[in-house]
């Protein structure tokens, strides 16, 4: 037996002398940025597979020192925690974080393993990895948990980038789904379980909870930044200690001012007054996306969901593994068109949604993206995996009844379908649908301005995008800009920029500065393989093209396929003749010279992007 001390000064980490070039690694780090850059992201595939392999190491001594006991084990120091123990002890790390590993590690392998194997491939980095499993815990030993788990694993390898906000959102949606019953019944119970605490911490602070309704919070969330707002550009506050003071301020009454060091007579919010304002300010509204079948509740689920396929369970007597079955979404309603209320404010654009309004000076509007949502796996293997012999007999149901539709809460993410239609039938709720349910197109931009897009149209794309389309942006799209990809051209519209859904995307006021002034290239263009849907690339200063997001408001509400909007109005005119000049003149101006530089390199990624899509047929001409 050989004994190894852990942590000693005098030993050698060992992958500092293996060969680099047999890892795909450079000889050295000194290198241009753009084969550092290549370097990094095989460096990420690369600590991916090795967190693989480090839950694959955990699970193999959970199932030899926990697993034989751990049926049986009562005492304190049980089996799982005595091995926790022993990993945090030789990795020098918290028993907490210890536990977590083992956990995360259990849950892939017994819960999650198609997930799993996208970790090994590099397809999902390891930070997202706790997101997966902590969301998809209450599946655990459910039939239907295979089904999540291939719904999850088919929406990762999707091509295009995740941020952590789009993450929780796909796992949310796939799991609500699937558990219509569940969710709402684990929704009463957390309602029952609300909760407000305080918590004293160091320095004479401390931190207040408060937890509601998804709802509930995003109003106060809405009220609390909507009074910190008002201050001058010279406050000397985090925008964060501005939002705290703003809270105190809405519940104890008191008044909220300015933090900038000039005088009262130079400052008009030095002092203002929470009642006044809170009187005089325009109503709340929150945008809830959702869609018509969703709001009459949950659908019989296709036939090939209705086996019990978890290997914790067998199957039943008499029962065979029904042959996949093409699932068929019932005809959209038509909703009819409901108007606002009076007095309710319109938000920055007026959107078409659902939403809910719980106090006296808020009210909500919510999207209905008119068609059904398809909630049934695009993973093929999925449906064709037999259901595999377990320990003991399925108890549980014969995997699913229904399948549920879902709402977007902006700012907030997924809630059950469930959570939705109690929103709906709140009287303060205004719903507006998206659309008649024909194929009549909407109009895409104001009559009086074709540089504006139409009130449908903002609503369209904010629910398309959700969330900032840059490239691991958190920033909701409801709070961001409606930034036009190719640059419009004010003077001459019929030259690039059009107000259009495929034109549009939205971009939190850093990414539009970023993109407008900074030597990036953004693209939005129609999937030749699904026009309905669209490809966004980000090139940077470098030439890499880097995916936009994978996963957006379509996977969503499918239903948003089916709004259409029409052309914008024809905006050549004749080019004014110029008057007769000494001074030389630019064939074009600085900007337009700028923009046409980046049409040329849209085109060209737009070339390169087809050529790895669709190669050329090698086959010589008949001639």
């Amino acid at each position: 037996m050989v004994t190894t001390q852990v942590g000693a000064r005098t030993t050698a980490t060992p992958w500092a002398a293996l060969d680099h070039a047999a890892l795909g690694l450079p000889a050295t780090t000194d290198l241009p940025s753009p084969r550092a850059l290549d370097a990094l992201v095989h460096t990420a595939a690369g600590v991916a597979y090795l967190k693989w392999f480090e839950y694959q190491l955990a699970a193999a001594m959970h199932a030899e020192l926990v697993e034989p006991f751990e049926d049986e084990d009562r005492r304190e120091l049980d089996a799982f925690t005595r091995c926790a123990a022993t990993i945090a002890t030789t990795m020098s790390i918290t028993p907490f974080a210890a536990r977590t590993l083992l956990t995360d590690a259990v849950a892939l392998r017994d819960r999650l393993p198609l997930v799993a194997q996208c970790l090994r491939d590099g397809i999902v980095t390891p930070h997202h990895i706790r997101t997966i499993v902590s969301r998809t815990e209450l599946i655990e030993g459910q039939c239907y948990a295979a089904l999540v788990d291939a719904d999850i694993a088919a929406a990762l390898r999707k091509p295009g980038s995740w941020s952590p906000a789009r993450m929780e959102v796909m796992v949310d949606t796939m799991v609500h789904r699937r558990d219509p019953d569940a969710v709402r019944a684990r929704r009463e119970a957390a309602k029952r379980n609300r909760a407000f605490t305080v918590e004293v911490g160091r320095d004479g602070m401390a931190t207040t909870t408060d937890t509601r309704p998804a709802e509930d919070t995003a109003l106060a969330a809405a009220a609390v930044h909507r009074l910190a707002a008002q201050v001058c550009p010279k406050d000397t506050r985090s925008k964060a200690a501005r939002a705290s003071d703003a809270h105190y301020a809405l519940v104890t009454r008191t008044e909220f001012g300015c933090d900038c060091d000039r005088p009262i007579t130079d400052c008009r919010y030095k002092n203002v007054d929470v009642g006044t304002f809170a009187a005089t300010a325009p109503r709340i509204v929150i945008h809830l996306v959702t869609d018509t079948t969703t709001l009459t509740g949950p659908v019989p689920a296709p036939d090939s969901d209705r086996v019990c396929r978890s290997p914790q369970h067998l199957p039943r007597p008499n029962t065979e593994p029904t042959p996949a079955a093409e699932s068929v979404a019932p005809e959209p309603s038509a909703p009819g068109s409901v108007a606002t209320e009076p007095g309710a404010a319109e938000p920055v654009a007026a959107e078409p949604v659902a939403a809910d309004a719980v106090t006296p000076d808020c009210t909500g509007t919510a999207i209905l993206a008119d068609a059904a949502a398809d909630a049934t796996s695009t993973d093929p293997s999925a449906r064709e995996q037999p259901a595999a012999e377990g320990p003991h007999g399925c108890d549980e149901p014969l995997g699913l009844d229904t399948v549920d539709g879902v709402g977007f809460l902006a700012g907030i993410g997924i809630i059950s379908g469930a959570h939705v239609r109690d929103l709906a039938t709140d009287p303060r709720t205004v719903i507006r649908p998206l659309g008649d349910g024909t194929d009549t197109p909407l109009p895409a931009t104001q009559p009086s301005n074709p540089y504006r897009p139409s009130a449908a149209l903002d609503a369209y794309v904010r629910a398309r995008d959700q969330f900032c389309t840059w490239p691991g942006c958190n920033r909701p799209a409801w709070e961001a800009d409606l930034d036009h990809i190719t640059e419009y051209d004010h003077t001459h519209p019929e030259q690039g920029g059009r107000t259009d859904a495929a034109g549009l995307g939205a971009k939190c006021r850093f990414h539009h500065l970023l993109k407008t002034f900074g030597d990036f290239v953004d693209d939005q263009y129609p999937d030749p393989n699904d026009p309905s849907r669209l490809i966004r690339t980000i090139t940077i200063p470098g030439g890499r093209t880097v995916l936009g997001p994978a996963f957006t408001g379509h996977d969503v509400h499918p239903g948003l396929d089916m709004i259409v909007f029409g052309d914008p109005p024809d905006t050549s005119t004749p080019r004014p003749s110029r008057p007769g000049l000494t001074e030389r003149l630019r064939p074009a101006p600085r900007t337009e010279q700028k923009h046409a530089r980046r049409r040329q390199e849209r085109n060209r990624n737009r070339l390169r992007n087809a050529m790895k899509l669709h190669p050329p047929d090698d086959t010589p001409p008949p001639f």
